[in-house]
């Protein structure tokens, strides 16, 4: 294959890939899986990436979707994206062995939306509609939850009563997400907002470094899976910038004429996607023509979640950690 003309640099974004929730929700199922042994169910993908998935997978991980599908005295993993409540009871009424990898930062939403909704609210969850997150925190409660994609939506909301509350999927665009938050409080002025946005720091810090990157390459190329909806998110708001972007599952779907007259590249991964496809992109690029490679300046990222009671004090990283 002939490659195309010579790539002068491939800029990398800074922060991208794996947030602190995915890392924790990965390390449950393989902490899972060396102490109770394969194999260990997971409701739905653990997190939306297909190399994760696969390589679990491979592991002895199983991803159901119908806890029927899961025998008698079975070890059980929640996904990232949270269960409805009545996912939790069945689990609790079939007597399996849980392990919650529910991202700590949806389980703020949901801890919230159960607190005021005993306070006699409802509630308008901006989000997208199907996404197992939206069917998570909406499934925490029977009623009275009213879900708006768009800022038309809000004008169809009818709530029965005048106390009104704002939750957000945590892995929306910024931008859309205030957009729409700006049509909920001029039909609500009165609604109540969370204290602190439910958009993930993950989610956010991507797109802050998409708005850096993209305005100075050529194109933009986002690592992440078709189902994910943060890397959806990236690919969406380059394009918003101006700038040609194309999300990948992996190194495989790069196609060499996106690269003609493209002298620098842009490159980020999304929250759910491993480091390790990025490098596999960049070996690829470089077959591509790429001369250089070079890392923005960027937020670092710090954030780290503890485990569920079970499975060990410390995670791994900070074990390994502790023996060099």
């Amino acid at each position: 294959m002939k490659p195309p003309a010579a790539i002068d640099e491939v800029v990398l974004a800074e922060p991208r890939g794996f947030c602190a929730g995915v890392d924790r929700a990965i390390e449950i199922v393989e902490r899972a899986l060396q102490r109770f042994g394969a194999p260990i169910y997971v409701r739905h993908e653990i997190v939306h990436n297909t190399y994760v998935v696969d390589d679990l997978r491979a592991k002895g991980a199983i991803f159901i979707e119908d806890l029927a599908d899961v025998p008698p005295g079975a070890t059980l993993v929640f996904s990232a994206h949270g269960v409805p409540k009545a996912v939790r009871a069945e689990a609790a009424r079939r007597g399996f062995q849980v392990f919650d990898a529910t991202c700590p930062l949806v389980t703020k939403v949901h801890v919230e939306v159960a607190k005021l909704a005993k306070e006699g609210y409802e509630f308008v969850m901006i989000g997208h509609k199907g996404h197992p997150e939206v069917e998570g925190t909406m499934g925490q409660l029977n009623s009275g939850i009213y879900l708006v994609e768009d800022a038309a939506d809000v004008e169809r909301v009818e709530p029965r009563g005048d106390r009104l509350a704002v939750v957000t999927q945590t892995t929306l665009s910024v931008d859309d997400a205030a957009e729409i938050l700006a049509a909920v409080k001029r039909r609500f002025p009165h609604v109540r907002e969370p204290k602190k946005q439910d958009i993930c720091y993950a989610t956010q810090n991507r797109q802050d470094a998409v708005k850096v990157l993209a305005p100075a390459v050529d194109i933009v190329i986002v690592v992440g899976s078709p189902t994910s909806s943060n890397s959806n998110r990236l690919r969406e708001l380059a394009e918003r910038l101006g700038t040609e972007a194309h999300m990948i599952d992996s190194a495989a779907d790069l196609r060499p004429e996106w690269f003609e007259g493209r002298r620098r590249v842009g490159l980020t991964a999304g929250a759910s996607a491993p480091d390790i496809l990025v490098q596999q992109v960049i070996e690829r690029l470089r077959e591509f023509g790429a001369v250089s490679v070079r890392r923005m300046h960027g937020v670092e990222e710090s954030v780290r979640f503890p485990l569920p009671r079970g499975l060990g004090d410390r995670s791994m990283s900070e074990a390994a950690a502790s023996r060099s």
